[in-house]
Parts: structure tokens; C-alpha cells; sequence
């Protein structure tokens, strides 16, 4: 099946990246990121790599070479966490807001609507098909086809990959945890789709396993201080975020913050 041309193609809508912390980010807001995931999905040019950047991975990237390599190769990366955007306003640079990643694949999806094929892949055994059926009632996309996140990559990815490439999706959605950006990039020329994104728990919120957080949280900003203090097993991401600090302040201090 051939797919839809957009009224402009991905290359033509993508704005010049900025830098940080030698990874590219792009100074978009909600709306202009929605139109070009969907323009990679329906173009007919090679898949596209789109990445939703928070101190976490940012963090990770600077002691892990193959995942830093992984983001700075990405088509399109948007500020995801409020900490990037703080992180970038201290060093000199101007975004348009902040990009969350649950929203930003809602978005595409309303934006694709029926003429949009989509694969889910990740979260526990269940939620990929719960998180597709919601997606189908509430925007009518076509689902593509399902997978669950509990598969060893070395012995069962190649069978991952290849359920993807032949299902025809024109999107994958990979909620696979921290693993997600590394399996995406070095499988890009393989799964056969024209945009591919790595989005955390947004599966989950779509089946509604887990809830969002409260709409207050995300005016200001809050939703990791939310989750963090509600959550006792999430409280390891404290020290990170503090560690993220600790690395935004001395980059700035040296001048590289912004490279």
C-alpha cells in the first residue's frame, strides 16, 4: 500500500536544530511537532528517527557512546521535560515550549486520523493491543499491528523487527524504556516504517493502566515531581534529575553547554 503525500514533506517543514549537550533539539512547539511526525510517516523518504528529550536520557548519553551517537543522529528531537527546558535556558537558547511526549503522539494521531497505520510496541503483555483499540475509538486510526515490550532483544528482536516491517505501519510507537532510542536507531533501516518514536509510558496511558498525571502539573511543569512523590519506586529518578543539575551547571560554567 502506497502511502499518502503530505501537502509538504518532512525536509521542507523541519526548522534548524540547536545544540545540547551534543545533542540536537528543535524549537518547536506541540502543534508544528504533530505536522512533522505525521509528514515523516506519509513521506516516502527513509524512516525517520524522532526522539522526546528529558534529563534522563540526556544524562545517560554523556557516560553511554552508542546512545549519545543515537540522538545526535535523530530527524527530530523535542524538549520533552520542563529540566531540558531549563537546561536550555541556561545555555543562551530559545525554544517554543515543551513537546511531552504523551501529547505529542495523541497529537499525531488526531492529526492522521484514519488514513494514519500505526504500530504499538511495549508495555506489559496486553497493553499494546489495550493502548491500539483506544487509539482506533478515539481517532480511527488503522492499527497496524501489536507487540508487548517482554522480549529479549538479542534472541527475539529480529522477529520484532521483522513483525513490524511487514505490517505495513506508516508509524511506530516503541514504549520500551530506557532501551527504546537505541533499539529504534539501530534498527531504523529495518523495520520498514516512516517514522518511528520512542515514547516511554504513553502506551500505558492509552489503555489507561496508568493515569495522567493532574492537568495543573502540566501547566507548570510538574508532572516528574508529581509521579516522583506519589510514587515511592520512582523515587530513584531523584538523584538523576539532581545529577542532570550538577552537568547543566558545570557545561554552562565552561561554555559547552549549548554544543
Amino acid at each position: 500500500m502506497e502511502r499518502a503525500n503530505p501537502p509538504a514533506s518532512f525536509a521542507a517543514r523541519l526548522p534548524e536544530p540547536l545544540q545540547l549537550l551534543g545533542a540536537p533539539l528543535h524549537p518547536v512547539d506541540l502543534a508544528h511537532a504533530a505536522e512533522l511526525v505525521l509528514a515523516a510517516a506519509t513521506d516516502s523518504g527513509p524512516a525517520r528517527l524522532i526522539v522526546t528529550l528529558n534529563p534522563e536520557i540526556l544524562l545517560r548519553a554523556q557516560g553511554h557512546p552508542e546512545l549519545a551517537t543515537a540522538l545526535a543522529q535523530a530527524d527530530l528531537s523535542v524538549p520533552d521535560g520542563i529540566g531540558v527546558l531549563w537546561a536550555a535556558g541556561r545555555a543562551g537558547l530559545s525554544l517554543r515550549g515543551r513537546v511531552p511526549g504523551v501529547e505529542l503522539s495523541m497529537e499525531t494521531l488526531k492529526l492522521g486520523g484514519p488514513k494514519l497505520r500505526v504500530f504499538f510496541l511495549g508495555g506489559r503483555p496486553g497493553v499494546a493491543e489495550a493502548a491500539a483499540a483506544a487509539a482506533q475509538r478515539r481517532w480511527g486510526i488503522s492499527v497496524a499491528g501489536c507487540h508487548d515490550g517482554y522480549f529479549d532483544i538479542d534472541a527475539e528482536g529480529d522477529a520484532v523487527v521483522g513483525q513490524v516491517a511487514a505490517s505495513g505501519a506508516q508509524l511506530l510507537l516503541a514504549g520500551l524504556g530506557e532501551r527504546q532510542e537505541l533499539f529504534l536507531h539501530k534498527q531504523r533501516d529495518r523495520l520498514g516504517v516512516g517514522a518511528m518514536m520512542g515514547v516511554g509510558g504513553t502506551l500505558d496511558v492509552l489503555a489507561g493502566t496508568v493515569k495522567r498525571t493532574p492537568p495543573w502539573t502540566h501547566r507548570v511543569g510538574l508532572e516528574w515531581a508529581w509521579r516522583i512523590g506519589s510514587d515511592p519506586k520512582r523515587w530513584y529518578r531523584f538523584p538523576r534529575l539532581v545529577a542532570f543539575v550538577v552537568l547543566v551547571l558545570r557545561r554552562v560554567r565552561r561554555g559547552s553547554a549549548g554544543s
